[in-house]
């Protein structure tokens, strides 16, 4: 199975998601010869008001040009996302919605699960729910991409995958399966003395699965020595010229963390390369 159909989220407040991010988005796309749909959604707040709050601050004045500034952006950020689908020759669609600020996240959830692939831009701090929404609960892979504007077009030479062995980490190379069959060089990475794993031989059997497949893999162990699981895997993929890391992600409704630890949270807020989560 290959991703045919990819979603393309593109937010529009309160900031709206940075344009390099639909190139890079659209060059994924080409790169994987995929249709690309675009959402951008014009977002309304909720503010209960008051008496004294209304003559003061004039709240339904203030919360209408929220609206429209949300408004303004979407419609900006889906006509960039038009041309630059245009110029790369990508198949496109663009998808234009209203609803309020709260209910965003459920209705971006409903239109990943339709598609074999959502792609994001890194979210603020503040709003990094979403992206957990997305990933926790659309049932399809999620690949998040860095804030800063790359200095190419995307391409395939080197993915790899986080393995310990989990639930998790199996369910993303499963997910990953039509990443990892067109990249040229796949690496599977252990971090070791990070915490207990499973199993000792599970990185070669996995390497074995997927020779199967017809991809050939490079098996990297690396030691922790004391360092937080992000750190670590962000130096690894930035020495190893790695394009895109695929990684599990598990949680609950009251508290989430990712498979390879706590500290591996850091990677949504700020990925040094594009990184495939998967649930």
């Amino acid at each position: 199975m290959a991703f045919k159909d990819v979603l393309l989220t593109l937010a529009s407040y309160p900031e709206p998601t940075p344009v390099s991010a639909i190139d890079d988005a659209v060059s994924i796309a080409a790169v994987l010869d995929a249709h690309l749909a675009a959402i951008s959604c014009e977002v309304h707040a909720e503010v209960r008001g008051s008496l004294l709050g209304d003559v003061i601050l004039d709240i339904p004045a203030l919360v209408a040009r929220e609206a429209a500034k949300s408004r303004q952006n979407a419609k900006a950020l889906l006509a960039a996302f038009e041309a630059s689908a245009v110029k790369y020759g990508v198949r496109h669609e663009t998808i234009f919605e209203q609803c309020a600020a709260y209910g965003e996240a459920a209705l971006l959830v409903d239109y990943a699960r339709h598609r074999d692939l959502t792609i994001m831009a890194v979210p603020e701090s503040h709003d990094r729910w979403y992206a957990e929404e997305v990933i926790f609960e659309s049932g399809r892979p999620t690949l998040i991409l860095p804030a800063a504007p790359r200095s190419r077009p995307f391409q395939l030479d080197a993915v790899s995958v986080a393995w310990d062995f989990s639930r998790a980490a199996a369910r993303a190379v499963s997910d990953a399966l039509p990443l990892l069959e067109k990249a040229k060089n796949v690496r599977i990475v252990t971090v070791t003395n990070e915490k207990a794993l499973e199993s000792k031989h599970s990185a070669e059997e996995l390497a074995k699965n997927l020779a199967r497949h017809g991809i050939e893999v490079v098996l990297d162990k690396i030691d922790a020595g004391g360092k937080p699981i992000a750190e670590v895997l962000e130096a690894y993929v930035l020495s190893r010229g790695i394009d895109v890391l695929v990684m599990g992600a598990y949680g609950t409704p009251r508290w989430r963390e990712f498979v390879l630890g706590g500290a591996t949270r850091g990677l949504l807020s700020k990925p040094p390369i594009p990184i495939l989560f998967s649930h």
